[in-house]
Formats: structure tokens, C-alpha cells, sequence
């Protein structure tokens, strides 16, 4: 069965973004970004907000702007073709190989698990995350934390009413600082 994951940058103090939104704070230096395209090589769709769907659009066309390097074609590479699902309620249409949800996320889900393909299903946005959290659908969580305190902001850990145990499969601290984290849902 294919796995349901959960991967984002975060900060020490564990956000996505800071108060603002900003996350100017999380740009890659080459080998963090180099483990985010072999992560990307692992996924078989990945479903994402509105929000998190609005900021990878600029990966949709990208590769036709000539200052970037050999790693950024590369991940626009593997960006563009791959099939993403979005969950939104204000957008009408989407574009590239995405497609509005037609159902909740817990058949979605079911669903995309049901199919045959290969690679895991990839959640991004922490409001996602934490419904599919909420929901027990996620089997890893994966995060890149950077050595920065934000002070606030969006959470990337979903907040609920239960324990979740956690197995560390993975564990790896990048040049930068950047340390990044593996873990797979005991269950």
C-alpha cells in the first residue's frame, strides 16, 4: 500500500511560516535541495492546499527562465509531469497535471491508495496535514528543520487531541545546519 507523507521545511520552533507568512527563511543551499528532488523522485502524486498550490505554481513554468541552475531544471523537471490533487474551495480551476479534489481527503486518499502506481502520496500545507493527521492517514512525517525561531506563525505540526507515537527511520544534518528528520508512525 502506498504511504501517505508529510514533508516541510520548518523552523526550530516549529513553523512553516512566520507570523507574516514570510518563510524567506527557508531557501536551500544545493545538497538541502538535492535531498528535496530525491524525495520528489518517491512521490507518485502529491496533494496539496490552496495555498501551498498558489507558491509551486512557479515551478509550472520555471524552466523557461534561464537563470537557473542545474539543480532548479532538474526539480522543475520532475515538478511539472508529476500529478498533483488540490483541496480548495475558492478555486474553480487548476492548472499543469493538477485537478481540484472531487471528494474529501479521506477518499481521495482511499482512492489513491486503491489505484495502481507506484510512489507515495505526498501531503503539503500544514492545514492539510492536519486533517489528514486528524483523520490518522499520514504514515511519515519528514522535516527539514532550519536553525532559525520564528516566533510564531503557521504550525507545521497538526494540533489534536491524541498521542501520536513516532519510529525514527531517518535522521541527516546538512552542511547549513539544516537537520532533517525521518519519522514513521508507530502503529
Amino acid at each position: 500500500m502506498r504511504s501517505v507523507t508529510y514533508s516541510m521545511n520548518v523552523s526550530l520552533d516549529g513553523y512553516i511560516a512566520g507570523p507574516d507568512g514570510d518563510f524567506s527563511w527557508t531557501p536551500p543551499d544545493e545538497e538541502v535541495f538535492r535531498s528535496w528532488i530525491d524525495e520528489i523522485r518517491q512521490v507518485g502524486v502529491h496533494l496539496l492546499g490552496r495555498r501551498l498550490y498558489e507558491t509551486m505554481l512557479y515551478w509550472e513554468t520555471t524552466d523557461q527562465d534561464p537563470p537557473l541552475d542545474d539543480s532548479q531544471l532538474e526539480w522543475a523537471a520532475l515538478w511539472k509531469p508529476l500529478p498533483k490533487v488540490v483541496f480548495s474551495t475558492t478555486l474553480s480551476a487548476v492548472q499543469g497535471h493538477a485537478r481540484l479534489a472531487s471528494g474529501g481527503l479521506a477518499e481521495e486518499i482511499e482512492r489513491l491508495r486503491a489505484e495502481p502506481g507506484a510512489g507515495d502520496i505526498a501531503i503539503g500545507g500544514a492545514r492539510l496535514a492536519t486533517q489528514a493527521a486528524a483523520l490518522d492517514l499520514i504514515d511519515e512525517y519528514r522535516v527539514r528543520v532550519y536553525p532559525v525561531l520564528v516566533g510564531g506563525g503557521i504550525s507545521f505540526f497538526p494540533q489534536h487531541e491524541r498521542r501520536v507515537d513516532l519510529e525514527l527511520v531517518e535522521t541527516r544534518t546538512f552542511n547549513s545546519g539544516v537537520a532533517y528528520h525521518r519519522y514513521r508512525v508507530a502503529r
